[in-house]
């Protein structure tokens, strides 16, 4: 029988992942309004992308791209969908799963109660993974609207700063996806942190802090942020010969 005191590094390690994990969504947010990150990053690329698009009669492959990543957040809202129903399907026979589980080398035996905690944890993770991605193909059916929408080249009675304003919010709703994109990503890195739970609670709180350094890395100091923040020095200009 499990005593109190036992499930105690359970309930701190559960604590310790929800506070991880809404920490650092609060303070990449925080730290991303004045700080060069991934988003703050594609956002000014998604202004220039609108900006461009305004310029252009054919919007075909604008209209292609929006469809592209509105495919890439519908793959991974199916996949959710298909990993609650492995969820579901092992809180149907956790007993079975525990026994399996007590087999593997440096797995902490739990009771049958504990382990379906741990599964509708996890179930509560990729539920939330599932309404992000769902909200972001909405989003991107938003601004494929918009894009629809936009002003033609040759239309008159439209002003520049219209056309700004346009590109500014047509870019504004892209990036509104592509945020909810992110925090239904975020949720498999926190829900696969969340399977080291079943090893034991010391393991997990050790992967909860590792997907925050990884996570933190990736979106601030990757080496693709690098290269998209970079910009060129100005050539330089040949000596004249003295004669």
């Amino acid at each position: 029988m499990f005593s109190a005191e036992s499930y105690l590094p359970h309930l701190l390690a559960i604590i310790w992942f929800v506070l991880c994990w809404a920490g650092y969504t609060r303070y990449a947010i925080w730290k991303g309004r004045d700080t060069p990150c991934l988003a703050s990053i594609m956002h000014l690329y998604r202004e220039d992308w609108m900006r461009r698009l305004l310029q252009r009669d054919s919007r075909i492959a604008d209209a292609s791209v929006i469809g592209s990543l509105e495919r890439s957040a519908s793959f991974f809202a199916s996949s959710t969908l298909i990993i609650l129903a492995g969820i579901l399907t092992l809180l149907g026979s956790s007993e079975r799963a525990i026994s399996l589980l007590a087999e593997l080398p440096l797995v902490q035996v739990t009771t049958r109660e504990l382990s379906e905690i741990k599964l509708l944890c996890l179930c509560v993770v990729f539920v939330y993974a599932f309404f992000t991605f769902s909200w972001c193909m909405r989003q991107y059916n938003f601004a494929a609207v918009l894009v629809g929408a936009a002003p033609m080249v040759g239309e008159r009675h439209v002003t520049e700063q219209e056309r700004e304003a346009f590109a500014e919010r047509v870019a504004r709703v892209i990036s509104l996806a592509a945020n909810q994109f992110n925090f239904g990503l975020r949720a498999y890195y926190f829900g696969l942190a969340m399977l080291a739970w079943f090893i034991n609670p010391w393991v997990f709180m050790l992967v909860t802090a590792g997907v925050v350094i990884v996570l933190y890395h990736r979106e601030f100091h990757s080496e693709v942020l690098e290269v998209m923040v970079y910009t060129p020095t100005p050539p330089l200009v040949p000596l004249r010969e003295e004669k």
